[in-house]
């Protein structure tokens, strides 16, 4: 066991696991913060992506011990104080179909809007091809950014 510290959804945050645990389940289990989800495991799907230092990072992969005096956000803090402009234009574009891929896709597309204000339609194709989606909302993913960024997606 080892005592982990990190800044999740803006609160200073400790945790007493094994450090080689995958930070999804530190979130999940540990924490009880479920917005974040489990797919694949392997890092490919995209669903439990989080914000690591501003980065999308794969929480399914990451072991807790590197988010050490990171700052970690989460879907749940993404939106603490009101909704995010991408969790509005999710919402104006009726983008979920069931839902399960949501959390990482609007993570993945938080790190992109704060990387790149204004992106182009071929940076939102690639930064979102990470990210897969079973139902095929793809088209509304794109508009939903779009969206965001019009209004300064931040």
């Amino acid at each position: 066991m080892a005592s982990i510290t990190f800044v999740l959804n803006g609160k200073r945050t400790t945790v007493d696991v094994d450090s080689d645990t995958p930070l999804l389940w530190v979130l999940r289990d540990t924490l009880g913060l479920t917005a974040t989800k489990y797919g694949c495991g392997e890092g490919i799907c995209g669903s439990c992506t989080v914000l690591m230092d501003g980065e999308a990072t794969r929480s399914c992969v990451t072991p807790v011990q590197l988010a050490e005096e990171k700052t970690i956000v989460t879907l749940e803090g993404l939106g603490a104080e009101r909704l995010h402009a991408l969790q509005e234009a999710w919402i104006e574009e009726e983008v979920p179909q069931c839902g399960y891929c949501q959390p990482g896709q609007i993570m993945t597309a938080a790190a992109l809007l704060q990387a790149n204000p204004k992106p182009s339609d071929k940076e939102i194709d690639e930064m979102m091809s990470s990210v897969l989606c079973r139902c095929g909302t793809y088209p509304r993913i794109k508009r939903a950014i779009k969206r965001a960024a019009q209004g300064g997606g931040q």
